[in-house]
């Protein structure tokens, strides 16, 4: 492979190649990210006592996610909210959460006592 002199410094011919391998790797890895864990645990702080279930580690966009809170709330016939990628769903309701989570496809794990 002969390499090609610029102003900048070489240009590989198999440039373009190694790029394409790059940005495969890079996919792998988000796909990897893509399958993190889901957390499901209970949190009471800062809400006088009254505890939530928050759903954690979700790797979906706004917009899905806004849905996908929409669908678990109605589940738990509960409200709840979406705050900083994650689902707050008033009351516990881990149990019920982590199945309908799974049965979504995503790997949840219930966190906490």
């Amino acid at each position: 492979m002969k390499p090609k002199q610029t102003y900048r410094g070489v240009v590989l011919r198999d440039a373009a190649q190694a790029s394409r391998m790059r940005a495969q790797q890079g996919a792998a890895v988000a796909a990897a990210a893509g399958a993190a864990r889901v957390r499901v645990g209970r949190e009471v702080a800062g809400r006088a006592g009254k505890g939530v279930t928050v759903v954690s580690g979700l790797t979906v966009d706004a917009l899905e996610l806004d849905e996908l809170a929409a669908r678990l709330k109605k589940l738990c016939g509960a409200g709840g909210t979406v705050k900083d990628g994650r689902i707050e769903i008033q009351g516990d309701h881990r149990d019920r959460l982590v199945a309908e989570l799974c049965r979504l496809g995503f790997q949840a794990k219930r966190a906490g006592g």
